[in-house]
């Protein structure tokens, strides 16, 4: 069973990811952050590296694309909140994305 992210967990990660760009979404227990990209090409090859990702960990993102920006929402529907899984995902695409975002 997939549990919410504690206080203490909250506490230690959403900081940091906060200074990386992630915010919390307005009445959800979700993050989210807004990739830009050189062209569609690029924007395109992010969000593939992240669905194969994701296929593999069961885990997979609400996200909008129009040309090179690509918007992402990273939360676990099992426990309708924030968890492990979604801090995982959160730092993979921060080490997939250009260094500029």
């Amino acid at each position: 069973m997939v549990s919410k992210l504690s206080d203490t967990e909250r506490s230690t990660h959403l900081p940091k990811l906060e200074q990386q760009g992630w915010k919390l979404v307005q009445g959800r227990d979700a993050l989210t952050k807004t990739y830009t990209f050189s062209d569609f090409n690029a924007a395109w090859g992010f969000m593939s590296r992240i669905a194969l990702k994701a296929d593999k960990v069961d885990h997979h993102p609400e996200w909008f694309n129009v040309y090179n920006r690509v918007e992402i929402t990273w939360s676990t529907h099992e426990c309708q909140g924030l968890s492990e899984r979604d801090l995982g995902m959160v730092a993979f695409c921060e080490e997939i994305a250009p260094q500029k975002n």
